[in-house]
């Protein structure tokens, strides 16, 4: 194998049930000077949640963020624009994303944007960001996308049709809070959904050629406890399995950089029909029995374990216009096809090839 590329991780994290209490410690230690704001963006689930007990103090901003859908070019542009006009010349001494991957995402791409001129759209793409962020502390909600401790902030960008993140490792969190008992309130086919993520990424990069050593062990390892979490004995929400998915995501997010073919399928999928990331994962797996045999039984038990159902026929009645859609969405995604394929990865998926594939889902 060839020597691993430069690679930064999160530098800090905290652990455990409880973790979430020392928050407005590890906040109040960047409050320099003494009033500057401390921002936070926050799942708009937890608006009413009596859990989210933020450390709020007089200049902080508290920013809800819409998770209905993921987050977009867009939506990152309005939000760091209203947070540029709200502080002025003032910059905060944190922020604080707390939520699922989406949060995650935009409190990262929003870090970046309140020190880098111009648009969220410029910066898609591997290392285009020039100037280091505004320091961030990342609390998940959710496990499973590794949005927590990846080097990438995933955002959808309708007018280029394509889901592709800022990777750059000024993107990275500074500091974790990974406090499993912040999931105990997700929904069952969720918490699947978004587990699976990190079996996706993991065993994508295993199975690719764009590897090495470290990444290969914190995927396997990843790979075992999600076979632990779903296909193991207990139920996949119990107490332990909280903590175990909590850490699967880390291990698996330090792995996601070389995906393969499910996650350009899934981006079509969600640029098309708007699936939520985990969803559209399911469903572009189970369409790749072909390239991912072992890896797609494997999926189809944990389906059957945890009583998860998938329905078919989401594309049965697409024009053909959105067919076409859906190939262009998800070819474009070179670098993991080629990690998969190969080079000749666009025969191996010629658009007649593609297209039977959404019609099977």
């Amino acid at each position: 194998m060839s020597v691993t590329r430069n690679t930064k991780n999160v530098p800090y994290y905290l652990l455990g049930s409880g973790a979430f209490d020392q928050l407005g410690a590890l906040i109040d230690a960047r409050r320099d000077p003494a009033d500057a704001p401390a921002v936070f963006y926050v799942d708009h689930f937890f608006r009413d949640a009596a859990e989210m007990r933020l450390p709020l103090k007089k200049n902080d901003k508290l920013i809800f963020v819409d998770t209905s859908s993921e987050p977009t070019v867009e939506n990152i542009d309005a939000l760091a624009d209203a947070l540029k006009e709200e502080l002025g010349t003032r910059m905060p001494c944190c922020i604080t994303g707390i939520g699922g991957g989406s949060v995650l995402d935009a409190a990262k791409a929003v870090a970046n944007l309140l020190s880098n001129p111009g648009k969220a759209e410029d910066y898609q793409g591997w290392d285009l960001v020039k100037n280091p962020a505004v320091y961030k502390i990342g609390v998940p909600t959710l496990s499973g996308t590794g949005a927590e401790c990846s080097r990438t902030c995933v955002l959808t960008n309708m007018r280029r049709r394509l889901k592709l993140g800022m990777n750059s490792d000024f993107t990275v969190y500074d500091q974790l809070v990974l406090d499993p008992a912040l999931t105990r309130t997700v929904p069952r086919e969720q918490f699947f959904f978004t587990g699976l993520d990190t079996f996706m990424h993991c065993f994508e990069s295993q199975r690719g050629s764009y590897r090495n050593v470290i990444v290969d062990r914190l995927s396997a390892a990843a790979v075992a406890v999600c076979k632990d979490i779903f296909l193991g004995s207990g139920d996949m929400m119990e107490e332990r399995n909280l903590e175990n998915m909590m850490v699967a995501s880390y291990l698996g997010g330090m792995a996601a950089g070389n995906t393969g073919a499910v996650h350009p399928i899934s981006a079509g999928l969600s640029i098309v029909l708007h699936l939520p990331h985990g969803k559209a994962n399911c469903y572009a797996l189970s369409a790749l029995a072909d390239i991912y045999p072992i890896e797609h039984a494997l999926f189809m038990k944990m389906l059957e374990k945890n009583k998860i159902t998938l329905p078919s026929g989401i594309c049965r009645d697409l024009t053909d216009e959105q067919y076409e859609a859906l190939y262009q969405g998800s070819i474009i995604h070179e670098k993991p096809l080629t990690n998969a394929l190969g080079p000749e990865f666009g025969t191996i998926l010629s658009r007649e090839r593609l297209t039977s594939l959404f019609k099977a889902m």
